[in-house]
């Protein structure tokens, strides 16, 4: 089974930017559409951005503008720019397949405030 491991996160001011990282330790190619999850404090976990293997990308309505996914298969890596960023992106990010699931990671914390 994949597993995943997510990177980047961090504290950082309202406005400001963070780009997120999540290694595959498997082909991510033969898993097919990736995407970044999110869960916030008492929330439960949300899709964030969804890649397809043809580049396609879909977004969820609270960031979409914001954030950019994008993904190196040749590296098994899927990215996560977020730029804008505001105190309701507080939350643990994840990266997992879009429909076809591994065992999820340890996540990012990506904490907004000032």
């Amino acid at each position: 089974q994949v597993q995943f491991v997510e990177s980047g996160g961090g504290l950082v001011q309202p406005g400001g930017s963070l780009r997120l990282s999540c290694a595959a330790s498997g082909s991510i190619f033969s898993i097919g559409a990736m995407a970044w999850y999110r869960q916030g404090p008492g929330k439960q976990r949300e899709l964030v951005a969804t890649i397809f293997i043809g580049g396609t990308t879909t977004y969820a309505d609270s960031v979409k503008g914001r954030f950019t996914i994008s993904r190196d298969n040749a590296k098994n890596t899927v990215y996560l720019q977020m730029n804008s960023l505001k105190p309701e992106d507080t939350a643990v990010y994840y990266c997992n397949g879009a429909y076809v699931r591994s065992s999820w990671g340890q996540g990012t914390q990506v904490t907004v405030s000032s």
